[in-house]
């Protein structure tokens, strides 16, 4: 059996994923301010997306959460319960199987019928992976690697000096003018 007609349940029905980034910047595509957020994906995008992944290669619910992960830096990924129904749905749709594969995970590969779906709509399937490749780049260029880990030793250095019992009032200004100083010496690079 088949479902996909009318409500969520086919391409073009309404559902989809939410989607946070990373900071409170109204500015962003997508962004509205924070802890708000558009949706990643809407409607049927999300089942175009796992269908286009699973027929670059079979893939089981796991992977393609990986995936999708890896594609946005980090910055993205859909939740179990959303991804395995609707695999179960492409598989009900007659989009993907089940394949033979090692272990307890379900594999599944695209079918015929799915290959026929991705070409018909192939402009929406390369906007949308192009839409995870711009979310990737948007994390890489806003993620900070070495001051983001920079940041982490100087919070816990700090964290483990502030519970120290010789912490006194002048220990306490000396680390102050410190970190003034560092902020000033950032500050001033150009």
């Amino acid at each position: 059996m088949h479902r996909g007609g009318g409500g969520g349940g086919g391409f073009g029905g309404r559902g989809g994923l939410s989607f946070r980034w990373g900071g409170g910047d109204e500015d962003r595509p997508g962004g509205r301010g924070p802890g708000r957020g558009r949706r990643m994906f809407d409607g049927g995008e999300l089942r175009l997306v796992l269908l286009g992944l699973i027929a670059e290669q079979p893939r089981h619910g796991y992977d393609l959460i990986r995936e999708i992960e890896a594609r946005t830096g980090g910055a993205y990924a859909p939740s179990p319960g959303v991804v395995y129904p609707t695999i179960t749905m492409l598989d009900d749709m007659g989009m993907i199987e089940e394949r033979k594969a090692e272990g307890a995970k379900k594999q599944f590969a695209v079918t015929s019928a799915g290959e026929a779906l991705l070409a018909e709509r192939a402009d929406e399937v390369a906007a949308l992976f192009a839409r995870l490749a711009e979310v990737g780049a948007e994390r890489q260029r806003t993620d900070g690697g070495p001051i983001r880990r920079a940041m982490g030793n100087l919070r816990q250095v700090l964290h483990q000096r502030l519970n120290e019992d010789d912490m006194d009032a002048d220990r306490l200004h000396e680390v102050a003018a410190l970190l003034d100083e560092v902020a000033q010496k950032i500050e001033r690079l150009k």
